[in-house]
C-alpha cells in the first residue's frame, strides 16, 4: 500500500508577520517555516497505519521552492520513506486550484492508495486543496476525520459534522483529511534531524508532470489576493464601578447611551 501525505509549509505561530510594501503579501525573510499543524496529524496517522499494517510505504508530497524541503526533512526525521517536492520556481505562487492541479498530477504519476492531508492550513485557512485534489483524481473525500480503521481495502472513519459525528466508509483509493483529536503527533529527536539532512529530496518538474507554466499564469487563477491589512486594534476593556449590581447596571446603561448611542433613551 502506498500512502501519500500532502504537506504545506506555513509560518510558525511565534514568527512576527509583517506585510510587504505593496500590501499584497508578507515579508518572508526571518520567518521560521514549519509543517502545517493539521498536516502533522495526517503525517502521524500515516506512520501509525504503517506500524499497524504490513507492506506500507509512506511518501510526503509538497509543492514549492527549495525552502519547502525543510518540512520534508522533518518528515524524514519522523520516519517517512520518501519525500517529493514539485518545483514551482517557474510559475507564480498558485492559488488553491493551481496547487491541487500540481498535486494531483504528481499523485497520478506516483500512484497512491490513500492520500492524507490536514483539514485546513493555518495560513490561508481555505479548506479547499484536499477536496480539489480528490475531484481532480476522481477519488472519494472523507473530511474532518477523528478516527479511522482500514481493512481489506475499505477504510471506515468517524468524521466531524455539524452538531455531532458520522461514521462513513469508502473503498480505496480515497482522500482523507485529519482533524484535531485523531492522534498525538510525534516529534523528531536531534539525531534523526541530523541524519535527515543527508537524505535526498526527489524533485518533480512541470514537464515531468505533463504541465506547462502557461496553466498557472495570474490570469488563470480563480482566486486572487487583492490586499492584506493588519487587524484593527481593539480598544481595552473598561471596568464598571459601583457599590451594588444596580449601580453598575445604571452606570453601564449611561455609558452605552452617552458614548456609543446604542441606547437612545433610559427609562426609569
Amino acid at each position: 500500500m502506498h500512502i501519500v501525505v500532502l504537506l504545506k509549509q506555513v509560518p510558525d505561530t511565534e514568527s512576527v508577520i509583517e506585510l510587504n510594501d505593496t500590501g499584497t503579501g508578507v515579508v518572508r525573510t526571518d520567518i521560521k517555516w514549519v509543517i502545517n499543524p493539521y498536516d502533522e496529524y495526517a503525517l502521524e496517522e500515516a506512520l501509525l497505519i504503517r506500524e499497524r499494517l504490513a507492506d506500507v510505504r509512506v511518501t510526503v508530497l509538497t509543492a514549492g521552492d527549495e525552502t519547502a524541503e525543510r518540512s520534508i526533512r522533518t518528515a524524514y526525521a519522523l520516519g517517512v520513506d520518501e519525500g517529493i517536492r514539485i518545483d514551482t520556481t517557474a510559475i507564480p505562487e498558485p492559488d488553491s486550484l493551481g496547487t491541487a492541479v500540481l498535486l494531483a498530477a504528481a499523485l497520478r504519476k506516483e500512484g497512491c492508495d490513500l492520500v492524507l492531508a490536514g483539514l485546513r492550513a493555518v495560513d490561508g485557512d481555505q479548506y479547499q486543496v484536499p477536496a480539489m485534489v480528490a475531484d481532480q483524481l476522481g477519488f472519494p473525500l472523507i473530511s474532518g476525520v477523528t478516527r479511522q480503521r482500514m481493512e481489506n481495502g475499505v477504510i471506515r472513519c468517524s468524521q466531524v459534522i455539524d452538531g455531532g459525528s458520522a461514521r462513513v466508509e469508502a473503498d480505496l483509493p480515497v482522500v482523507l483529511t485529519t482533524q484535531k483529536g485523531i492522534n498525538e503527533p510525534r516529534y523528531p529527536n536531534m539525531r534523526a534531524m541530523m541524519q535527515a539532512r543527508k537524505r535526498a529530496v526527489r524533485i518533480l518538474t512541470l514537464a515531468e508532470l505533463g504541465l506547462t507554466p502557461d496553466l498557472f499564469t495570474p490570469e488563470k487563477q480563480r482566486i486572487r489576493l487583492v490586499s492584506l491589512a493588519y487587524a484593527v486594534q481593539r480598544q481595552p476593556g473598561r471596568f464598571i464601578q459601583g457599590e451594588t449590581a444596580a449601580d453598575k447596571a445604571a452606570e453601564l446603561a449611561r455609558l452605552l447611551k452617552e458614548e456609543t448611542d446604542i441606547i437612545q433613551e433610559i427609562r426609569k
